[in-house]
């Protein structure tokens, strides 16, 4: 199970200006709406008047917590922007690898769950909202060694017991034979490095990413492609590389 989040976990993901919104409704709440109520109990008026001076106080916690939103929002997004190529996302602290996955999701039109303690976040790092469908992202940023068919069980073993829609395993190298194999015929979406990088590219605001030339280069127009399943017909099961812009670019490649 992913971890529980306190209240500031929270407020520091929402948009900044949420956060000042909250802060003139606390603040009028307190400062010019509670003192109408009237109570019989000589305390309550007392407890009243106490929160009717305080209001600035904690009008100025959530104008706090926007500040923070609002530097958290700035630096995922100059960090995703500045990247130039899988050297540099492999340079990357897990935190920030974690960080940049969820922004390049996010430029896409996602709803985005970060992970934003240190704590066990019980195998999934990103949650992704968009159409309805919850999709669980798990981040690995190993830099020596491809991913193993065992973190691909895990992530599956999550989406499982989430009842999510599907999941997403994200590294910064590559993955096993076994691991995509195993993949095959699940709701799992693998994207390795190289793919990665690519996607980061199509989402920043001035492109900076280069590449070598790759067979996961969409055929049509030349964006990341990402494993995917055939769901249905003669050839369920069967893994092939779809386009990322899918369903506005129906480009495939064979994965073989």
């Amino acid at each position: 199970m992913p971890r529980k989040r306190s209240i500031l976990d929270v407020l520091i993901t929402l948009p900044w200006w949420f956060n000042l919104v909250l802060a003139g409704i606390v603040y009028a709440g307190l400062k010019y709406y509670l003192p109408t109520i009237e109570f019989i109990s000589p305390a309550f008026q007392s407890l009243i008047a106490t929160f009717s001076r305080l209001a600035g106080l904690f009008a100025c916690l959530f104008v706090f917590t926007a500040a923070i939103s609002a530097y958290h929002a700035w630096r995922k997004g100059e960090l995703l922007d500045r990247q130039t190529s899988v050297k540099s996302i492999n340079a990357l602290p897990w935190k920030d690898f974690e960080y940049l996955v969820g922004e390049a999701f996010r430029r896409q039109g996602y709803k985005v769950q970060d992970n934003t303690g240190s704590g066990a976040d019980g195998g999934i790092d990103l949650v992704l909202e968009k159409d309805g469908q919850r999709t669980l992202v798990q981040c690995k940023n190993w830099r020596t060694s491809r991913v193993s068919v065992s973190t691909v069980r895990e992530l599956y073993g999550v989406v499982t017991a989430e009842g999510a829609a599907a999941g997403i395993l994200v590294c910064s190298g590559r993955y096993t034979k076994d691991a995509v194999e195993f993949a095959q015929g699940k709701a799992l979406t693998l994207i390795d490095g190289l793919a990665l990088a690519r996607l980061i590219g199509e989402v920043q605001t001035a492109p900076k990413i280069k590449t070598e030339p790759t067979g996961t280069a969409c055929p049509v127009c030349q964006s990341p492609m990402v494993l995917r399943t055939v769901r249905r017909g003669k050839q369920a099961g069967k893994r092939f590389w779809g386009c990322s812009k899918f369903p506005e670019c129906r480009g495939t490649r064979d994965a073989s």
